[in-house]
């Protein structure tokens, strides 16, 4: 399994998919199908200001267990994200640590057993790799030993995606600031320095990112007077 793990997140590092939300999905469907007892899976992404929402999953109840939890602002997923590294519930019936949320998913799904493992914990996001079933105490010590080597594994590969999404935004911010520099510097007869800190001082004035600057000045006819 170590070896099939170590394979797929290579091949999402080259390049599968473009976006984090399209790797993970493929980890979280290996993962479902290697963790004894799970019936489905998902990966949710939680903000501070409340916003939670499902990055993949193989069940449409795992998005609607995450609106769930959005709804009462509790919930497995978001209790390992945010303050412990794992949670496994035996019996949801008998859980009584989100009573809000135990109430609804109780009532909109069969779920009865959940295992929540931390996938990243930054400054304003979190994430948790999340695995259901609808019988109680499924969740055996392996499979809590298989769920945690996938978490760590879709950690890897989250944090691949979004190093590589930032690349890519950086290059593209630096290609457009360029862009709007040579505009300043054939309408104004300046040099690069000089019209990079026309660029900043426009920003500055006007509390934008200079990329934001930029970009308005090569997107629009007449960006200055």
């Amino acid at each position: 399994m170590a070896l099939e793990l170590a394979a797929l997140v290579r091949d999402l590092q080259q390049s599968r998919h473009t976006d984090a939300e399209g790797a993970l999905s493929e980890l979280v469907q290996s993962a479902v199908k290697s963790v004894p007892g799970a019936d489905f899976a998902g990966i949710t992404q939680a903000d501070r200001d409340g916003k939670v929402q499902t990055i993949a999953a193989t069940n449409d109840a795992a998005t609607l267990l995450d609106r769930v939890q959005q709804e009462h602002a509790q919930g497995p997923c978001l209790s390992a994200a945010w303050e412990q590294h794992t949670i496994l519930v035996d019996d949801l019936e008998a859980d009584q640590r989100w009573p809000h949320y135990q109430q609804d998913a109780l009532a909109r799904t069969d779920v009865r057993s959940i295992m929540s493992f931390r996938l990243f914990s930054g400054q304003r996001t979190v994430g948790a790799l999340n695995f259901y079933a609808d019988q109680p105490h499924v969740f055996s010590d392996e499979a809590v030993e298989v769920g945690f080597v996938y978490a760590t594994h879709a950690a890897i590969a989250w944090d691949l995606q979004r190093r590589d999404e930032q690349f890519r935004s950086a290059l593209a911010s630096r290609d457009i600031i360029g862009q709007a520099k040579g505009m300043l510097m054939e309408r104004f007869n300046i040099n690069a320095v000089q019209a990079f800190d026309l660029l900043k001082r426009l920003s500055q004035d006007g509390n934008i990112p200079l990329v934001d600057v930029a970009r308005r000045l090569v997107h629009t006819d007449h960006p200055l007077p």
